[in-house]
């Protein structure tokens, strides 16, 4: 996949693009069907299949005092876009002069006068631009005259609920981790560099990994039965999302014990992918109750792992 992170690098061979814009974060199970029929509509006219997205995420630019947590990085958010199949990534960048563009002249300027754009392709109720004027009526009005077609498709979901960044935030923020992967497709994950505790764990019996985790969110504080992917490999463990109230910590952590596993990760890269919740985060009266609590956390989260269904990831 070609990223281009401007317009003056967007390539000049795009000709015949079908098109999708918008902010896919978290890259959902309704952003992978768009990005499907972009790929299938590209496929059967011979022309490029391109993603249109924006760094930072608007709500970050328009909204920078409200708590707004991305559930992928970006460098996430492009790899997930690559494994769909997508021929060109075009990521702008936004700011609140570029928010204040009319519509109608990013249409003509960019997605016609740059991308060479075919047909468009967009989500159900999708909007952009100056005061969200980019409406699928505007847009079929000058696909008329610009000669280009708008697709948009009905909302997309599994019956339970629609594919949405909204619900899988709110997923992650209750622990439903579970329901998180029946909207992504696969289980949320976080990663980072492993970095130096307090070495609690190792004293106890059970090392932990401390992930310095680059995802904004976090699901919900608890014990979860968690994948751990190093280079190359993947373990089952155990994993706490918390601030130690047993230690009266202050931050918030992410520390993963790697079940019959025994080596220095220490500034390796691990990402930690959540399967299920096993309980709430507590704070124990001493160090001997929370060891037997955490023996019968890995005991659970054995048995867990051992019967669910592997990993989902998007290249599986």
């Amino acid at each position: 996949m070609i990223i281009r992170r401007n317009m003056d690098e967007i390539p000049a061979g795009l000709q015949g693009a079908v098109v999708t814009i918008g902010n896919f974060d978290g890259v959902h199970l309704g952003h992978r069907e768009i990005f499907r029929r972009v790929c299938s509509a590209a496929f059967e006219t011979g022309g490029s299949s391109v993603v249109v997205t924006f760094i930072p995420h608007p709500m970050k630019v328009l909204a920078p005092d409200r708590d707004f947590r991305l559930i992928t990085t970006y460098a996430e958010k492009e790899r997930l876009i690559g494994e769909s199949g997508i021929d060109c990534l075009i990521t702008l960048p936004f700011s609140r002069e570029f928010a204040s563009i009319p519509a109608e002249r990013f249409v003509r300027d960019v997605l016609v006068g740059r991308v060479h754009m075919k047909r468009l392709i967009i989500g159900y109720d999708y909007a952009f631009g100056r005061n969200r004027e980019g409406d699928v009526r505007l847009l079929r009005r000058l696909g008329e005259e610009l000669g280009f077609g708008v697709d948009m498709l009905e909302q997309i979901g599994n019956g339970e609920t629609g594919f949405s960044s909204s619900a899988v935030r709110e997923r992650l923020t209750a622990g439903d981790v579970r329901g998180v992967a029946r909207l992504l497709g696969r289980h949320f994950s976080v990663g980072g560099l492993v970095v130096h505790g307090f070495h609690r764990g190792r004293t106890i019996g059970f090392p932990t990994s401390n992930v310095q985790v680059e995802e904004e969110i976090l699901p919900l504080p608890g014990v979860y039965a968690v994948k751990v992917e190093g280079e190359g490999w993947m373990r089952d463990g155990a994993c706490n999302v918390g601030d130690n109230p047993t230690f009266h910590a202050s931050k918030v952590t992410v520390e993963a014990h790697i079940l019959d596993f025994d080596g220095d990760l220490y500034d390796k890269r691990l990402r930690v992918h959540f399967v299920d919740r096993i309980r709430d985060e507590r704070e124990f009266p001493d160090v001997h109750a929370l060891t037997h609590a955490i023996r019968m956390d890995v005991a659970r989260c054995r048995e867990v792992l051992r019967t669910s269904a592997p990993v989902i990831r998007d290249d599986e």
